[in-house]
């Protein structure tokens, strides 16, 4: 079963994003990135994250872990 998204927390370029998961009773997280002249769309940087038991935990592993969702001031999509 593919996760979920819960949010999508975006750099202030457009070009990485960081995606809140939800898999089962599982939450998590994955960075993605984007390149303009791809027409392929975001891919991730990694496998997803997964195994946390809340959102809050998910997101609190994801912002110690990518340096530019704080540096950033990443937005909500």
């Amino acid at each position: 079963m593919k996760p979920l998204v819960l949010a999508s927390l975006e750099d202030r370029f457009g070009d990485r994003c960081v995606d809140i998961l939800r898999g089962g009773a599982a939450f998590g997280w994955v960075e993605c990135r984007r390149d303009p002249e791809d027409a392929h769309g975001w891919r991730h940087l990694h496998p997803p994250r997964l195994g946390f038991a809340t959102e809050d935990a998910a997101r609190d592993d994801a912002t110690r872990t990518v340096g530019w969702l704080v540096r950033d001031g990443a937005s909500h999509m």
